[in-house]
């Protein structure tokens, strides 16, 4: 997909916790019709989410997709990774463009900020501006401590620079995943480098890994205070355990479509977008939301 495809927007956050501002980075796809902003996963970037932007702006669906902090072109080391500045950085791109009644789709980690984002103590209030919410594997529940390491070892590890796309694509897993990952990888003069720091990305999902928080591990009250329709696409060899899936259609009963698919991974949205777009579209019309 060409550039031409779509416009960057740039916006710069300010808060408490950010006094000096946070860049933060899009791709305008743009359309008319109902929004979607699209947040991709821990160590990702906004361009995992074209093939799905493509078709959701020829549906003629309004398309964002945001590089969340910490990665891609937004900036690299923000002071904030607390779960709630991902939150409130999505709720940002939404107010800057006057967006109402959007879909938020996010994979792993930004479709837990998406979770985050409908549900909690404020819940009713954004039902208002929110229509539904996607998540493409990912759910309420704690991580493991042990996944800090798993994870921080998994990307220290990465042989950077690589000498060129083809090994990039190769130790990334090859095939379609392979070469999601590897397009988010910047081009310096010895060779190809990620596009986020290691360190960053470990700190920014210990807060999933709490075992202290208020209400126990996991982010359960707020998955129970969802007032929109949820559509949850998880693979058969994700990260989402029966039992979490179970007790996430317990708590919303009438709100959670589930759609599990055979033989897919974490990086689905990668491996099969057709079929995650042909999902998608499924939902919004079972929704009355197409």
């Amino acid at each position: 997909m060409t550039k031409a495809a779509w416009t960057e927007h740039v916006l710069v956050r300010k808060s408490g916790g950010e006094p000096e501002g946070v860049r933060l980075s899009l791709r305008d796809w743009g359309g008319d019709g109902r929004p979607f902003l699209l947040l991709h996963g821990l160590a990702g970037h906004v361009g995992e989410w074209d093939g799905l932007a493509r078709r959701l702006r020829a549906d003629g669906h309004r398309v964002l997709a945001l590089d969340q902090r910490g990665h891609g072109a937004s900036e690299r080391h923000p002071v904030d990774v607390s779960r709630a500045a991902y939150v409130a950085d999505a709720l940002a791109v939404l107010d800057h463009f006057g967006l109402d009644g959007a879909v938020l789709l996010g994979q792993s980690y930004g479709a837990h900020a998406a979770l985050l984002a409908a549900g909690g103590p404020e819940a009713g209030r954004r039902a208002a501006r929110l229509a539904a919410v996607v998540l493409v594997e990912a759910g309420p529940g704690a991580a493991e401590p042990s996944v800090l390491d798993e994870v921080g070892g998994w990307l220290r590890a990465w042989p950077v620079p690589f000498p060129d796309r083809a090994a990039a694509v190769a130790h990334l897993g090859g095939g379609p995943v392979g070469e999601g990952w590897a397009d988010g990888l910047e081009v310096r003069e010895d060779g190809l480098w990620p596009r986020f720091d290691p360190e960053v990305m470990v700190a920014a999902l210990a807060e999933n890994t709490r075992t202290d928080r208020p209400d126990g591990p996991g982010w359960w009250r707020e998955w129970a205070a969802i007032r929109v329709p949820v559509l949850a696409v998880l693979g058969e060899k994700g990260i989402i355990a029966a039992e979490e899936y179970a007790e996430m259609a317990r708590l919303q009963p009438g709100r959670l479509h589930g759609v599990g698919l055979p033989g897919a991974g974490h990086d689905l949205h990668l491996e099969r977008p057709e079929l995650l777009h042909a999902l998608v579209r499924a939902f919004l019309a079972e929704t009355g939301l197409a």
